[in-house]
């Protein structure tokens, strides 16, 4: 779909359309001015941005170009103003659960699955960690829209980062390491990524028993 990585503002402006759609359904699509201050929020925002209307505007039209967002003329929307949605729902196929882990990615950077349950509470409510990171499974297995970050150093959480922008560097080498080795590669999150997909393998074999009682 996207021919090239979203800058920042056109990664603000297009979680803020998926997470609206979720969590104020009843404003949703959005005007233009009602976007800029989904932009601008300082609450569940990372960084804090002060967007004007052109720099939103220019972000939609690029977006609009990769058939990310679609346009709605005044007319055609029964008011006197144009408003403005998303595609990635009907374009990936994303359920309301990966909608909510996308579009919190895209509004606050990497983060850990006991961050995301907290955070797209506004967006849907996970009942528990696990129905999260079943979903961040699916995700991660599109092999485009999410991926696992390796495990910075002191922390125990893997974090998640979405794929539509520019990764955040991975942490330097240490500089413990003895001189003129190789850096050693290694995939701190693949126990995770595995347990997940088990997870989701086993929930797959268990809907199917389940079906079958029913052909």
């Amino acid at each position: 779909m996207f021919d090239s990585l979203l800058t920042p503002i056109e990664q603000r402006v297009l979680g803020c359309l998926m997470e609206k759609q979720l969590s104020t359904p009843d404003s949703y699509p959005l005007t233009l001015n009602a976007l800029v201050n989904a932009c601008n929020q300082s609450s569940n925002r990372d960084p804090v941005l002060a967007l004007d209307e052109g720099a939103v505007q220019a972000a939609l039209h690029r977006l609009k170009d990769q058939q990310a967002v679609w346009f709605m003329s005044g007319a055609g929307s029964g008011s006197r103003v144009p408003k403005y949605g998303h595609r990635m729902t009907e374009t990936f196929e994303l359920s309301i659960q990966e909608t909510a882990i996308l579009a919190e990615l895209l509004l606050r950077g990497p983060q850990t699955p006991g961050e995301l349950r907290t955070r797209t509470h506004r967006m849907y409510a996970f009942p528990d960690l696990q129905e999260l990171e079943v979903v961040l499974g699916l995700l991660v297995e599109t092999g485009t829209l999410v991926t696992a970050l390796p495990r910075q150093p002191g922390t125990k959480e893997v974090r998640y980062a979405h794929r539509l922008g520019a990764l955040p560097e991975a942490p330097g080498p240490s500089a413990a390491a003895p001189a003129g080795s190789a850096p050693v590669r290694t995939a701190p999150w693949q126990p995770e990524v595995d347990a997940l997909r088990e997870e989701l393998a086993q929930l797959r074999a268990e809907f199917a028993a389940f079906k079958r009682q029913f052909d």
